[in-house]
């Protein structure tokens, strides 16, 4: 039976677990110039409506360093620019390539895909959810921490796909998520009312430095995201308070910093912050590699 990876909630906590054991042990191989390709004879099928650096470098790259094929399409450099349905297009590409990923606005047409695929379907983002980034995410907190569970995270900023998917880790993992950001951009309800049914510890402010004193880690994202363009002003007046800067960062003196990038340097964060020397900006997004390889080789079926 094919799995996707759609959402977080598509794993068990052993699975999520298991995802980041399985990217260190790939990560130190890679790091030990060690040759591992699983994946001769494979293609990976890439659909991005989206334009994407470390999406789409770290799974070409992983794919490639693993012995596989890649094919990248745009919407115009394929049918669907055509009016050809997404379902159509799933089918087809299920007979051509062994696994997908996809990166989309609305996840309706990712879940669209996913279900007239024959093939493992990969979410990487939509509007809605950005759940490779999260397991990258942890990867990196396992490293620094030495624990995916018992740690705090607050998120300054848009209650966007990134706040989203940190609520929905909480709901698999002992992990307490504080989401602090202005009114009318709050994470979704439905993610937030579902998380914290399993018992998930989710709190919502509209404060920036609400609950920070002992976070383990201050996370932000950008204010404006792929589609929100002729919301720039209106958000830029209304997050202006809710920048990541020194001070805020003062205020959560043995809090780690982390962003899922791209930056807007000077709006969401300050070139201190994300320059200094509690950044772990950078091994978060080398360890998106590490952990799409991870993915792929989970939703294959191959153990590394």
């Amino acid at each position: 039976m094919k799995r996707n990876l759609l959402s977080v909630l598509d794993l068990t906590k052993e699975e999520i677990e298991r995802l980041v054991r399985d990217a260190i042990t790939l990560k130190k191989r890679q790091k030990a110039g060690l040759v591992y390709q699983p994946l001769r004879g494979k293609v990976l099928g890439m659909l991005f409506e989206k334009p994407s650096t470390r999406t789409r470098v770290s799974f070409e790259a992983g794919f490639y360093q693993m012995g596989g094929g890649v094919i990248f399409m745009s919407p115009r450099e394929t049918q669907l620019g055509r009016g050809e349905t997404i379902e159509d297009t799933a089918r087809v590409l299920s007979r051509y390539v062994d696994i997908a990923v996809l990166r989309v606005f609305s996840h309706e047409t990712l879940e669209r895909f996913a279900q007239n695929a024959t093939i493992p379907v990969i979410n990487g983002l939509s509007d809605l959810l950005h759940p490779c980034q999260i397991l990258s995410d942890l990867l990196t907190i396992y490293e620094k921490l030495g624990k995916m569970e018992g740690f705090k995270v607050v998120f300054v900023g848009d209650g966007n796909n990134v706040a989203n998917s940190w609520i929905n880790l909480a709901a698999r993992l002992n992990v307490e998520v504080v989401v602090n950001c202005p009114k009318g951009y709050e994470p979704l309800h439905e993610i937030v009312d579902g998380a914290r049914a399993q018992g998930a510890r989710v709190y919502i402010n509209n404060e920036p430095d609400a609950g920070i004193e002992d976070a383990d880690v201050i996370y932000t994202d950008v204010w404006c995201s792929m589609g929100q363009e002729e919301e720039k002003e209106e958000r830029l007046k209304a997050f202006r308070v809710f920048q990541v800067n020194e001070e805020l960062m003062e205020k959560a003196p043995k809090a780690y910093f982390m962003h899922c990038l791209p930056a807007h340097r000077g709006e969401e964060v300050t070139d201190g912050v994300i320059d200094g020397p509690r950044s772990l900006v950078w091994d978060e997004a080398e360890n998106r590699l590490h952990m799409q390889k991870a993915i792929i080789l989970f939703l294959l079926g191959i153990e590394p």
